[in-house]
């Protein structure tokens, strides 16, 4: 079982939309998905039209493998299952800080659906934290969406020195530019500066600034399922399989 982080520690990039889009490309492609929301807001079932289990919370998400179980739900779609996040996951931090082994718990928790599922697509929130250690420490891959601006930068090389520091693998981190607005000429010069600068860590997908994208609020479904062929859907595909070329073993 493969598990794809879609993480930044900046809000309002286009994590969960990654999110959202590569579990349903995931699925779409043979590969039992499940995504695992652990935003306490709740966005990707949201988008999925599913309502979050009342009974898995406080600290069983890490501790009861039956309640965690029970709390995933079916989608529309084949392959793909999601466990919707309740406001009870905004305490996590707490649990987690309590618990003996606390930076490996995800990784832990997630051992329980190891057998019935490919892929785990993990939809986090945002900030560097005792979950997200969680995250980095249980994931194969770190999908990093960074918008093409100087605070985005900035945060991005916060998420490099955190891995450094903590002695993560970098190789992990595969970040791809998010909101891209070609008319922007501070887009174009941060792009090229930032993939200078980290050669490698950059897809060469970029995702655009696209009102489809926005429209999934009301569509409550993947850009990739209502409008595959629009200027989003092909890039948001086209991230798929970059980032399938990957992390691939």
């Amino acid at each position: 079982m493969q598990i794809i982080a879609c993480y930044s520690n900046k809000g309002g990039v286009g994590k969960t939309a990654t999110a959202v889009n590569l579990a349903y490309a995931f699925a779409a492609s043979g590969r039992r998905t499940l995504l695992c929301d652990l935003d306490p807001q709740g966005a990707s079932g949201f988008y999925f039209r599913v309502n979050p289990s009342k009974k898995l919370v406080d600290a069983q998400f890490f501790e009861d493998d039956e309640r965690f179980i029970k709390a995933i739900r079916g989608s529309d779609y084949d392959n793909l299952d999601i466990l919707p996040a309740n406001m009870s996951f905004r305490d996590f931090d707490v649990f987690l800080s309590r618990m003996k082994n606390g930076q490996s718990r995800l990784k832990k928790a997630l051992k329980a659906v190891k057998s019935d599922y490919d892929v785990v697509v993990l939809d986090c929130p945002p900030n560097i934290s005792m979950l997200s250690e969680n995250v980095f420490h249980a994931a194969d891959a770190v999908v990093v969406p960074v918008i093409p601006t100087t605070l985005s930068r900035r945060t991005f090389e916060q998420l490099l020195e955190f891995f450094q520091a903590a002695d993560l693998p970098e190789t992990r981190i595969h970040a791809f530019f998010s909101m891209v607005q070609n008319i922007k000429s501070l887009h174009g010069e941060t792009i090229a500066e930032m993939t200078e600068a980290h050669p490698g860590r950059f897809t060469q997908t970029t995702i655009p600034f696209a009102s489809d994208i926005e429209r999934m609020g009301l569509t409550r479904a993947p850009v990739l399922a209502t409008a595959p062929g629009s200027r989003a859907g092909k890039a948001y595909q086209a991230l798929f399989e970059e980032i399938l070329g990957r992390t691939q073993t």
